[in-house]
């Protein structure tokens, strides 16, 4: 395959939203390199770089690709597995081997000269944080719900009832998390002063006064594009049984759109997937935007619009 101008897919062999985007690049006969990073490493794949005055180049071997990294026209940073050491080591000598392949391997994909990255993942990881989509949110100008982060007793249980309605708490990462050895997971749900105890001190606890919503919307953007779904669930946290919700296209209003644009630009985003709940009223309250947001699961029409203006942005590459 000539590898000149062509597209990177860094993510995970089970990752069946990236291959709707693939295939999209097949029939455009882009040349597309998938590589897993944190394991296709430990599996036979090669990658080098090297640096010198005046210049840099590289190589990267897979099972059936070799691709000169200097030509890369676009890098997709869709789900990689986690750097986590050769399988055959362990302990000390692992953890060794999984931090020199994210700061070598990882360092080297992230500086790909003249690539466009939808998203950096340095961006990506730093627009993770809820402290920060929160701060970055309200300067945008979305509407935000009273929300404190806090590891002390007397700070959590003050915010929750000083508010006039109900307060729900969230976890700030989605850590993974087993309960009696079964996969567990914790979702948005109300909590009342009295359940709230010492234990709050172990990190902190994010608590935010719960919307009166009417339903939610999921606003994925992708450039300058922006595709709205409506969420009727019967559930607080609509991800909990995805099979009772339905989803319908929604137009975005003009101030949502308008502080989406600006808070990808402060983030120096590309991507972006907006959670919102919208009272009866109709006001939009930002809840979180996840930078690297799953997206194949609405209708098809919205997901196969949201998977060609993803191809377009990989297949134009950066702007001259």
């Amino acid at each position: 395959m000539d590898d000149d101008g062509s597209v990177l897919v860094l993510t995970n062999p089970c990752d069946v939203t990236a291959d709707v985007v693939l295939r999209l690049l097949a029939e455009r006969r882009i040349p597309v390199v998938r590589l897993d990073p944190g394991a296709d490493l430990h599996a036979g794949a090669s990658l080098t770089a090297t640096y010198r005055t005046g210049g840099q180049w590289g190589i990267l071997r897979t099972a059936s690709r070799e691709l000169d990294t200097t030509r890369v026209r676009s890098v997709w940073v869709r789900r990689p597995s986690p750097y986590g050491g050769p399988p055959a080591l362990a302990g000390r000598d692992r953890r060794f081997a999984a931090d020199q392949a994210l700061w070598g391997a990882g360092g080297i994909l992230a500086s790909l000269p003249g690539a466009h990255y939808v998203n950096h993942p340095w961006n990506n990881r730093a627009a993770e944080f809820k402290p920060s989509q929160l701060s970055t949110a309200q300067r945008c100008g979305f509407l935000v719900p009273s929300t404190v982060i806090t590891n002390e007793l007397n700070e959590a249980r003050g915010f929750v009832t000083c508010q006039p309605g109900a307060v729900v708490y969230k976890p700030l990462w989605n850590t993974p998390y087993r309960v009696e050895g079964q996969p567990h997971s914790v979702w948005v749900r109300e909590v009342c002063g009295s359940e709230i105890t010492d234990a709050v001190s172990v990190c902190p606890h994010m608590f935010q006064a719960k919307v009166d919503k009417a339903f939610d919307v999921r606003v994925t953007a992708v450039g300058g594009r922006l595709f709205g779904v409506r969420i009727d669930s019967p559930d607080l946290d609509w991800r909990c049984r995805q099979d009772l919700m339905t989803c319908t296209a929604v137009e975005v209003i003009g101030s949502v759109a308008c502080a989406v644009t600006a808070y990808l630009a402060e983030l120096r985003l590309i991507y972006g997937a907006f959670d919102f709940a919208v009272t009866a009223s109709g006001d939009w309250y930002f809840l979180e935007c996840n930078p690297n947001g799953q997206w194949a699961w609405q209708p098809a029409q919205t997901t196969a619009a949201i998977a060609r203006a993803i191809a377009d942005l990989l297949e134009k590459g950066p702007d001259t």
